[in-house]
This record gives structure tokens, C-alpha cells and sequence, in this order.
């Protein structure tokens, strides 16, 4: 048996896209801050102008999960980071914008098979938002970590994750390859797997 699990090293060939939403941007650009900042220190490039992250700005948090499925359906970055404020007001409106934003981006990473990080921040105050994106901590870096682990982990996955779906195909089964991975990569692994038993 092995056992996998993700490096917060060789970033420097990962892709990363961030979508923002504008909404409460004085949280936002923080948390934004933040993400970058961890990214930066862990060998990504972040400049706008480079290859290695995209920034998408959106009007707020409910717009997100549509515009990250998009960018995991492209399977052209490693790990989507989500990054968000929904703050709890007089009205019921907190409860379905929170609720359908987390369905969403759950919903978009299992669907698409790329890691689609939770960056929302659901709070009760503007004060508990602005501790979380840099009066006591920044969020933004953890967020950035957990985007770096996921892209380090599913990289390691893939080949294994096309192995195990080529046995199925052979076996009849139904299976939907990871992303980046195509038919012709599989079965080769699946021959090189089977000549070596």
C-alpha cells in the first residue's frame, strides 16, 4: 500500500485561478493579499502579468461557484481558490447566499475533479471579517495552503486514479478519467502495470 500526500514544493509548474468577489472587497482584497502572499513564498509566480495565476473578479459570493466551475471545466489550472465574505445582516438573505455558495463550490470540485478551495468567509460582523483577513490572522494564507497541498496531492493521484479507471474499462466498466489524463496515457499505464506483475 502507499500512501499520498501533499508538498507545499515544486509549485513552480502548478496553475492557480482566484476568483474574488467584489462584494465587501475591503475583506476580499485582504484575504486576496494574503493568498498571494503565501503563494508567492511558496515559489508561484503572482504577478498579474505572469502564467501561473489568473484573477477573477466577480460582483459577490454568489456569483463564484458559476465562475469556478467554468475555469475547473477547462482543466487548464490545478487548483481554483474561492475567495469570499458573507456577512450576517437584519435579513434572511445571509442564510441562502451562504448555503448556495458551499453547495456550489463543493458541487463544482466534485464534479469537475479539480480542487476548488473554500475561501468564504461566513461571519456575523464586519469586526469577525476583518480579524479573519488580517487583524489577528489572514485566512487568505491558509486558503493558499490548502490550494498547494490539493494541487500536490491530485498531481501524485492521477497516474494511480488512470491506472485504477483503465481496470475498470477493461473489465467493462464505466470510467471517466481524471482530468488531463487521456485514454491513450491510461492504457499505457494499465500495460505497463500489467507487464510488471
Amino acid at each position: 500500500m502507499a500512501v499520498f500526500e501533499g508538498k507545499f514544493t515544486h509549485s513552480a509548474s502548478f496553475r492557480f485561478a482566484i476568483v474574488i468577489g467584489r462584494f465587501n472587497d475591503l475583506v476580499t482584497s485582504k484575504l486576496l493579499a494574503g493568498c498571494q502572499d503565501c503563494l508567492h513564498r511558496h515559489g508561484v509566480d503572482t504577478n498579474e502579468a505572469g502564467t501561473q495565476v489568473d484573477y477573477i473578479w466577480v460582483p459577490g459570493g454568489f456569483e463564484i461557484p458559476l465562475v469556478a466551475r467554468q475555469l475547473a471545466l477547462s482543466h487548464c489550472y490545478d487548483a481554483v481558490i474561492c475567495l469570499g465574505a458573507v456577512i450576517r445582516g437584519h435579513t434572511p438573505h445571509f442564510d441562502y447566499v451562504a448555503g448556495e455558495v458551499s453547495k456550489g463550490i463543493a458541487a463544482t470540485s466534485l464534479q469537475t475533479g479539480v480542487p476548488v478551495i473554500f475561501g468564504i468567509l461566513t461571519v456575523d460582523s464586519m469586526q469577525q471579517a476583518l480579524e479573519r483577513a488580517g487583524i489577528k490572522s489572514n485566512k487568505g494564507w491558509d486558503f493558499a495552503m490548502n490550494a498547494l497541498e490539493m494541487a500536490s496531492l491530485m498531481h501524485q493521484l492521477r497516474p494511480q486514479l488512470a491506472v485504477t479507471d483503465a481496470n475498470n474499462q477493461s473489465l467493462g466498466e464505466t470510467a471517466v478519467l481524471p482530468p488531463g489524463v487521456s485514454n491513450a496515457q491510461a492504457s499505457n499505464a494499465l500495460k505497463s502495470e500489467s507487464n510488471n506483475s
